[in-house]
């Protein structure tokens, strides 16, 4: 399970919850004791429930789990169950609701890739970008890894990646080796990643013996004709898939030879269907 701070959870709760619910306010029901009851309507792969958890345990309820954040469930899977009084119930409903459909949606869509891809080839990786929804990284970063992703970058300190936006800022641009070779050993315990544009861009990085060029929006044909230059040029280097990669394409760059791939489109996967049912107990 990833962190989430305190100040996290307070903000997601506080985005809808603020002032309290004044449907139950108005109609007296607040103090009724009841249960709340989250599940998942298709079957598919689970995620936000830990999370959900935490949300609905700082109003004061006692939550009981019945899956784990990663499981795949089959339709109409009960995910966690919660009691205590109807007003505090009713406040977390809607917050641990977006969640689990959220970060359900998240993970299902990179599972899905991660099971398309790996039944051409087991050892293919897909790696999620740090382009994620603004707002969301920490929900993103967990559904990620539920989904059985990894992640590209979490944030810009974590890894070395030469971009053209860094290269034309250098007295040689041009001078992929020389870069290479400043990065590396300005931080020996990282690989250098270069990402190219076009095909020049490629031969010219690897010809630098980058630890890994990334080839940005490069069609599936463009990626094989790159990676047999590689076997004679850099045949140390890994070469990886960028911009555009999504579950309608993903088989042709794994048919091409990529076994690294990078994308963002699982963060604007589809929600997952929660359905929430209270009662009174």
């Amino acid at each position: 399970m990833f962190y989430l701070s305190d100040a996290e959870l307070d903000r997601l709760l506080l985005d809808d919850i603020a002032y309290g619910d004044l449907t139950t306010r108005a109609l007296g029901i607040g103090q009724q004791n009841g249960q709340i009851s989250f599940c998942r309507r298709q079957a598919g792969r689970v995620s936000g429930v830990a999370i959900a958890v935490r949300l609905l345990q700082k109003l004061a309820l006692k939550v009981v789990t019945h899956v784990r954040d990663g499981d795949d469930v089959a339709a109409g899977a009960v995910l966690l169950t919660a009691v205590g009084n109807m007003e505090n119930l009713h406040q977390g409903w809607k917050v641990a609701q977006n969640v689990l459909e959220w970060c359900g949606g998240v993970a299902q869509y990179m599972a899905q890739m991660v099971a398309t891809a790996q039944t051409i080839n087991p050892l293919v990786q897909i790696a999620c970008t740090r382009k994620s929804i603004p707002g969301t990284k920490s929900l993103a970063i967990a559904a990620i890894i539920d989904g059985g992703g990894i992640l590209h970058r979490a944030g810009t300190a974590e890894s070395i990646l030469l971009f053209a936006n860094h290269r034309r800022f250098c007295a040689e641009p041009d001078n992929w080796e020389a870069m290479v070779t400043r990065l590396r050993r300005a931080a020996p315990e990282k690989k250098v990643i270069v990402e190219a544009d076009n095909v020049d861009e490629a031969l010219a990085a690897l010809n630098a013996q980058a630890d890994i060029v990334q080839l940005d929006k490069f069609t599936p044909e463009q990626f094989a004709w790159v990676l047999m230059q590689r076997q004679v040029l850099a045949p140390n280097s890994l070469l990886s898939a960028a911009g555009g990669i999504t579950l309608l394409n993903v088989a042709d760059y794994v048919r091409a030879g990529a076994e690294l791939l990078v994308t963002s489109a699982p963060y604007y996967a589809q929600p997952t269907d929660i359905k929430v049912w209270l009662e009174p107990v």
